[in-house]
């Protein structure tokens, strides 16, 4: 578990559903519970947010023993529209409480995340979620955020992974008490096919993505790998049982390339 600014705690190993597609939802979500994950992260955008609902409600789990986040589209921020976003998602999911909401992208040209913040400082004043935080953020949309609203984030949620490992954006997180939360950690499964990946793997006797993942977890990174196929959820969670050496740490580190596999948060709009 990863504790967050505000005293609540999310496991560090979490299971993603972008692009998992709505009709198969529930069932890839009750094979990751029931392989063991406890955390869940959708967003508005993918459109599966009732399927992850449904799996909850069929897992028979505690409410308090999930964590379930969700995030805010571009096309809805702005204070009102927030709220309103906000409503639909819960309503989707079947939840009185949410663990954390986001702002998926600063979508800086809309001039519009500031407003959308506040939204989500009312609905954790309110309790209506535990956490609150953002995606995609880079520092001018953090220091703005300081500047102008009362919560420091919780999370940011980045891309991440060894051809984009983001060091200079963890430090700050790091220094302003934010979690960093890596999306894409496996670079889409580009990056397992690096010598240096498949090497260690061999050294280890370990697969290409669970050395990966093992390196997100060292680094103090939450990260919620995806997959739709029952095998590779199982093995994604099987990474506990082993540590990379330090020197092997920072060798992976030295696959940065600077390349994304999604957008800039600078220029996305959409």
């Amino acid at each position: 578990m990863t504790q967050l600014n505000n005293g609540v705690s999310i496991p560090q190993l979490g299971f993603g559903v972008y692009q998992v597609p709505p009709a198969d939802t529930a069932n890839v979500v009750q094979t990751a519970l029931e392989t063991g994950y406890r955390a869940i992260d959708t967003a508005a955008l993918y459109g599966n947010e009732a399927g992850v609902g449904e799996a909850i409600r069929a897992a028979g789990l505690l409410r308090e023993e999930l964590f379930i986040t969700t995030k805010l589209w571009n096309r809805d921020q702005g204070y009102d529209r927030a709220l309103r976003a906000f409503d639909k998602s819960m309503a989707k999911l079947g939840l009185d409480q949410l663990d954390l909401y986001l702002i998926h992208w600063p979508a800086p040209g809309r001039d519009a995340y500031v407003d959308s913040w506040r939204a989500l400082e009312k609905l954790y004043a309110d309790g209506r979620v535990r956490a609150i935080g953002v995606s995609n953020f880079h520092v001018p949309h953090l220091r703005r955020l300081f500047d102008e609203t009362e919560i420091v984030p919780a999370v940011n949620q980045i891309e991440l992974h060894p051809n984009l490992p983001q060091a200079g954006l963890r430090t700050f997180h790091a220094g302003h008490g934010i979690v960093t939360e890596a999306w894409s950690p496996l670079a889409r499964g580009g990056v397992l096919r690096e010598p240096l990946i498949t090497g260690l793997s061999a050294k280890y006797g370990k697969t290409p993505a669970q050395i990966v993942l093992r390196w997100h977890l060292q680094l103090g990174n939450v990260v919620i790998p995806k997959s739709v196929t029952p095998a590779r959820i199982r093995e994604n969670f099987d990474v506990f049982d082993f540590e990379l050496a330090p020197d092997d740490l920072l060798t992976i580190g030295e696959l940065d390339n600077g390349r994304r596999t999604g957008p800039d948060p600078d220029t996305l709009e959409a």
